[in-house]
């Protein structure tokens, strides 16, 4: 039996389903296969950092996301020999960095809300036995299915997929990796960690927020779960434990010694296990450009920084954009090759993130524990912005365009970072917002307008030369409009001023209608487009202008990627260099 799609996807982790809602969402035809029987139902992982979170708010899912789940507010340190003692105190998630939270969910809470959203069937108790692909690549046409997948199915039947690409999201012992010949190369470390899910009974005091313990006993980890009751510990194991063969009493055991002077005793245990250190990277992240690896089927790392499951996910969110506009005609590509550049140097730069933290978690015999605690506190507190996703930078491509931009126009929005929000207020409705709700996961280009104070007669006058340009036959806008489609329904305009807004309604302020057009449903005027960086009636200024580097006077064009990352910071008069970039991007 032979079924054809456009897109296989092997493995329902983070990964494959963050790619998979992507395609749902943006009409694509796909199928996920999974060799598990049934979804996940207890995850390993449980670590959503920020960046996560402002993913799932692209999705509309954060609400979703964070009601149920435990919230990092504070990380504390306990240190000392006979004895232990806070230490040091600060706060997880510095002011500033993100408008969402660091927090804790199961792996199969999240993937519930994933596979929910993504409204697709996924194929379980599929197993992925061969990947190959049929022909010369370089005589393919986009309509051409020259993927094929070889599974058995549950019941033990030989299925035959055949697709235009295909996603190897199947883990650390990937199938497909080992189809394409590729290999992990790095090490493992002769360090052991034990793990454990557990229901503790103690009066240790910080047993409910995320606590670092280094005694002379060894090193141990909280991380508070989910609903109130529940803590997971990593527990530092001695030198020479074969991981295969710990027990839970020897994790327990460790535990209690760690604890010093804080009696505790384990009402339930979840779950546990226990594991070898090691960092590896897959020597190639795609073939061909028609079959990428996602998540552990090209880089494995420790657990300690919380960051498997987002880098997996968002390795997901990233090509699943991407494969979207290419099958949807809206990018050559040459957009794909774009993957591998920009997630695996994000890869590598985990591994060494993860190196530098494994070592310094890992205390030397005869350390005192309080120098070890302040060291690791030290990078810890050094590394939040990273831990929190929030450090990603993509390079020059086709999509992102640094070597181009004028950059000192958003001093603080960074070409090839995720564009950061700030709170504005929405003209029509005086409603205050985060910026970031403006730029929903939809397969849309933003074109983010900061036009200033348009009271102002020399920035109304640029204002108005803009919108001249953007209605124009030259415009990018215009020129790749789907046919028979709505103006934004491919690079969608966004205007932000500032300064006082009844100021601007008593003054009948021209607000263009490039920002105002006529779509959905029932074609009335889309009123959602324009924003004002002033006071709201209950929640104060944003101050986005200042929080992003803006002048009001200046003013500037920011080119937003369809997933929130910036491709390119101008002058509002920069017509050819707009025309120019979405050209190459598009």
């Amino acid at each position: 039996m032979e079924t054809q799609t456009d897109v296989i996807i092997v493995g329902s982790g983070s990964a494959g389903l963050c790619a998979g809602l992507w395609l749902s969402r943006l009409g694509i035809d796909f199928r996920i296969l999974e060799k598990r029987t049934g979804p996940l139902n207890t995850g390993q992982a449980d670590g959503v950092q920020c960046r996560t979170v402002e993913v799932f708010e692209s999705f509309g899912l954060d609400g979703e996301l964070t009601k149920d789940a435990y919230w990092v507010n504070e990380t504390v340190f306990w240190s000392g020999e006979d004895s232990i003692q806070r230490v040091r105190r600060t706060a997880d998630t510095p002011p500033g960095i993100s408008w969402q939270p660091h927090v804790i969910l199961n792996q199969a809470r999240l993937n519930e809300i994933l596979i929910k959203e993504m409204k697709q069937p996924i194929e379980y108790g599929v197993a992925v036995k061969d990947v190959r692909i049929d022909y010369d690549v370089e005589s393919w046409d986009q309509n051409a299915r020259p993927v094929t997948a070889t599974a058995i199915d549950a019941s033990g039947k030989e299925v035959i997929y055949k697709a235009k690409y295909l996603l190897g999201c199947d883990g650390a012992h990937s199938t497909v990796r080992k189809a394409l010949g590729y290999d992990m190369i790095g090490d493992t470390s002769d360090a052991v960690w034990g793990v454990m899910d557990i229901f503790p009974r103690t009066d240790f005091p910080d047993i409910r927020k995320k606590t670092s313990i280094r005694s002379a006993a060894g090193n141990l980890i909280i991380i508070p779960r989910e609903g109130g009751r529940m803590v997971r510990f990593y527990i530092e194991m001695p030198k020479g434990t074969d991981a295969q063969v710990v027990k839970l009493e020897d994790l327990q055991a460790k535990a209690k010694q760690i604890f010093s002077q804080f009696p505790i005793e384990f009402a339930h245990t979840h779950w546990y296990s226990a594991y070898s250190i090691g960092q590896r990277l897959a020597s190639n992240f795609s073939k061909a450009d028609r079959v990428f690896l996602t998540g552990d089927a090209c880089h494995t790392h420790s657990p300690k920084a919380g960051q498997g499951m987002n880098l997996s996910l968002q390795d997901g969110y990233n090509i699943g954009w991407k494969l979207a506009a290419v099958l949807r005609g809206e990018a050559g590509a040459a957009l794909l090759k774009t993957y591998t550049q920009e997630r695996g140097q994000t890869a590598k730069d985990l591994i060494d993130f993860d190196r530098e933290l494994t070592t310094i978690l890992v205390a030397n015999e005869g350390q005192d524990p309080n120098k070890s605690s302040s060291e690791y506190s030290d990078h810890f507190i050094k590394s939040l912005k990273y831990t929190a996703g929030l450090t990603t930078t993509y390079p020059d491509s086709v999509i992102t365009n640094a070597k181009g931009s004028t950059q000192a126009l958003a001093l603080n929005v960074t070409v090839g970072m995720r564009f950061p929000s700030a709170q504005v207020v929405r003209y029509c409705d005086a409603r205050a917002m985060q910026l970031s709700r403006a730029l929903p996961s939809d397969g849309r280009w933003r074109l983010m307008v900061f036009a200033g104070d348009i009271t102002n007669s020399i920035c109304a006058s640029r204002l108005r030369a803009l919108d001249h340009f953007l209605r124009s036959p030259g415009s990018p806008i215009i020129a790749f409009m789907k046919e028979f489609d709505y103006f934004d329904s491919t690079i969608e305009p966004i205007l932000v001023l500032s300064g006082d807004r009844v100021a601007l309604e008593d003054q009948n302020a021209h607000i263009p209608k490039t920002f105002t057009p006529i779509n959905g449903e029932h074609d009335m005027r889309d009123l959602s487009k324009v924003y004002i960086d002033d006071h709201s009636y209950n929640n104060g200024h944003g101050y986005a202008y200042d929080n992003l580097g803006i002048d009001q006077y200046q003013g500037a064009i920011v080119v937003v990627r369809p997933d929130q990352y910036v491709a390119m910071v101008t002058h509002l008069g920069d017509y050819a260099g707009l025309r120019r970039f979405f050209g190459g991007a598009m």
